[in-house]
């Protein structure tokens, strides 16, 4: 049987990129993937035989989801930041600076499902199974989401310069 610390120790890349494609910034991820992991391991007994990556996406998810829905949020201000190393991450910040833009730019259940398919790379059936829809409605929040990630002008230039249309 699978331990959530193997799982952590299996899915927390996953699951933080996750998190960041949903809300954007690095602590609001690591909140929410803490949250997901929280809620889980509260049921872990009861989930790790039965796929638990499904379900700690959906909690994941649906904790996002949920948290779109208040007007606050958890973060609270401090006085001093802490020092981070200094590293030219340049290309990575500007593509993640892209990626976040064209992503924000969606609704929270049509980001929801893009990351999924597309970044978790998860199937139709699948993302359902996460998002607790039918595929119908997987097919049109991708759909729809696709339409206006076509539109976005810097991401059109990212597709150019990596060789898609």
């Amino acid at each position: 049987m699978l331990s959530i610390e193997d799982f952590v120790d299996q899915n927390s890349r996953m699951l933080h990129r996750s998190a960041w494609l949903l809300t954007g910034n690095w602590t609001s991820a690591e909140d929410l993937v803490q949250t997901a992991l929280l809620q889980s391991w509260l049921h872990w007994e009861a989930i790790r035989s039965d796929a638990p990556e499904f379900y700690v996406r959906r909690v994941l998810v649906n904790t996002f989801l949920s948290g779109q829905r208040r007007s606050w949020t958890r973060e609270s201000p401090v006085d001093v930041m802490p020092d981070r190393a200094a590293v030219d991450e340049l290309p990575a910040t500007e593509l993640r600076h892209v990626i976040w833009t064209a992503l924000s730019g969606l609704p929270p259940k049509q980001r929801a499902a893009v990351v999924l398919r597309y970044f978790n790379d998860l199937s139709e059936t699948q993302t359902a199974r996460v998002l607790d829809c039918s595929v119908g409605t997987v097919k049109s929040q991708t759909s729809r989401a696709l339409r206006k990630l076509r539109l976005v002008p810097e991401l059109q230039s990212l597709m150019e310069k990596v060789g898609h249309e």
